[in-house]
């Protein structure tokens, strides 16, 4: 049975725009085009997609993903890596949810946590160097810079640095959901707040630095689909917003 881009994308998730883009960079091309121009998908190129978006959700790059099916595996052992990756990452998450767990119960009870369980379950320098693989595989295609040159990662400031981020992100990410216009001084706050923590850890970065990253963020195709993946306008919301407190 085949399917119109339109059903794949209603089955899937995927947009059209989405695999449209697929086929022009020929990571997923259909089985056939009709006289008309229509995209026809069959079994295959579903399973395909199916392989393509559980390496999304391990955020890998589409570049990436290309050459590694590109390599004719067989889909079975794609699959059982994938599941590998899969259930690494549920470990890792359900690590991070107990120490989670334990400093909210530490909060509640109005006592400090043990430092030695602070970052129980983040990731270690080897586990963040695999993490960040697939970006830093990006960087180095499209603007030939590479992380793995950058020096020793020290895991603990990374750990810092992502659960920072991740509040960060969440929190403009409500206020985006919550309709909470960019230019609001609440969003200035926590714009202002992150800056704070960035410049507290070593980092030279002041409002007009941090829109010059919104930018980039949002013009890089790698970083803006992490953004969109989290809420779908955050790159946009995030630039904007970043302009404005910049100004």
């Amino acid at each position: 049975m085949l399917r119109t881009v339109k059903e794949v994308s209603e089955l899937s998730g995927v947009t059209v725009k989405a695999l449209h883009h697929y086929h022009k960079i020929g990571l997923l091309p259909p089985a056939e085009i009709t006289e008309a121009g229509y995209r026809l998908y069959g079994q295959s190129e579903l399973e395909k997609l199916q392989q393509i978006l559980f390496y999304r959700e391990l955020d890998f790059p589409l570049a990436q993903i290309k050459r590694l099916l590109a390599a004719n595996p067989e889909r079975l052992a794609i699959l059982s890596e994938q599941r590998e990756l899969l259930q690494a990452r549920i470990k890792r998450l359900e690590r991070l949810v107990r120490t989670l767990d334990e400093s909210m119960a530490s909060e509640e009870r109005g006592v400090k946590m043990d430092q030695d369980k602070l970052f129980e379950g983040f990731a270690s320098e080897a586990e963040w160097r695999e993490a960040l693989s697939g970006q830093n595989e990006h960087l180095k295609e499209a603007y030939g810079f590479d992380l793995t040159e950058q020096g020793p990662i020290d895991a603990a400031e990374m750990n810092e640095q992502a659960a920072e981020a991740a509040r960060f992100m969440d929190a403009m990410a409500r206020t985006l959901k919550a309709g909470t216009k960019h230019s609001d001084d609440s969003v200035r706050e926590l714009i202002d707040r992150h800056i704070g923590f960035q410049r507290q850890h070593g980092h030279e970065t002041d409002a007009k630095a941090f829109a010059a990253q919104c930018r980039f963020f949002l013009e890089d195709d790698f970083h803006r689909a992490m953004l969109e993946s989290q809420q779908t306008g955050l790159a946009y919301y995030l630039y904007a917003a970043a302009e404005a407190n910049a100004r």
